[in-house]
């Protein structure tokens, strides 16, 4: 039996940014499950706020160099790798000079505002993400996605990539946490969607609002699985996640939530014949 293969698809990991809470997990879950015997890949933006030579970053050749359309314009996709050595992992970068070179993350230093772009940026990281994962010729059981910005990727490997092998018995699993941002999201975020083929069905929540529950249900109405990431998350969301049926595992504090995650990816792909 082969071992099964999992992509962490993160918003943040420690330690390239200051510690977080998404950060952290993103960070120990892992290696954690390499060490229970799986294979991983992790992937997270390169913010401009990440010192590249304190943490050794440097761009992987063979696999930047392809642009990528978002709302209509082409964007270079830019791929950088660093290793933590006392993990035994790398972390790949997804880069842009227009979307991530300013010295931030997701809002500006001074006003404190989010981005007026995080719209695009969300979709240039999920979808360059997948890109990568297609020219390395990796094909994942499980993609783990951890923190708002990363909502997308269901939607993406379910209606946009649903043609691709390489995805074609991929599960996706949510985690879910108290991210929230305050206002909604460029207010042309549906049309920018629509260039990549999405119809108004595949869009029926964000086009009520591009809000961040409408994101995270956007996020579950594709998912195949749900984890509470954090201790308290929306109470909307929680309905919304009892509505939908979907295999869902609950709060799991920092001693039980690598055992919990590694049965949960296994009960996940039981019928798919690739546990470890």
């Amino acid at each position: 039996m082969k071992k099964a293969k999992v992509l962490f698809v993160s918003q943040d990991i420690t330690p390239y940014l200051d510690e977080t809470f998404v950060g952290k997990i993103a960070r120990k879950l892992p290696q954690g499950i390499q060490e229970r015997g799986k294979e991983i890949r992790t992937f997270m933006p390169r913010y401009g706020n990440i010192n590249e030579r304190r943490h050794q970053l440097h761009e992987v050749i063979r696999l930047s160099g392809m642009n990528m359309v978002i709302n209509d314009v082409d964007h270079p996709l830019i791929i950088k790798v660093a290793s933590i050595p006392s993990a035994r992992m790398q972390v790949y970068f997804i880069d842009n000079e227009e979307y991530f070179i300013r010295k931030a993350s997701l809002t500006d230093k001074t006003s404190g505002k989010y981005f007026d772009d995080n719209d695009e940026r969300a979709m240039f990281f999920v979808r360059g993400v997948a890109e990568t994962v297609k020219k390395l010729g990796w094909q994942p059981d499980i993609i783990h996605c951890h923190g708002w910005f990363t909502s997308l990727m269901p939607l993406y490997i379910k209606k946009h990539y649903s043609d691709d092998p390489l995805f074609a018995d991929t599960k996706i699993i949510v985690s879910l946490y108290d991210d929230e941002f305050p206002k909604n999201l460029n207010k042309k975020f549906i049309d920018k969607l629509s260039f990549d083929g999405f119809t108004k069905k595949d869009l029926k929540h964000l086009a009520e609002e591009p809000s961040y529950l409408n994101m995270i249900k956007q996020s579950i109405e594709f998912a195949d699985g749900i984890i509470q990431g954090a201790e308290k998350i929306n109470p909307e969301i929680e309905k919304f996640i009892k509505k939908s049926g979907k295999p869902f595992l609950t709060y799991k504090n920092e001693l039980e939530y690598l055992d919990a995650f590694n049965l949960f990816y296994d009960e996940m792909l039981e019928e798919a014949n690739v546990l470890s």
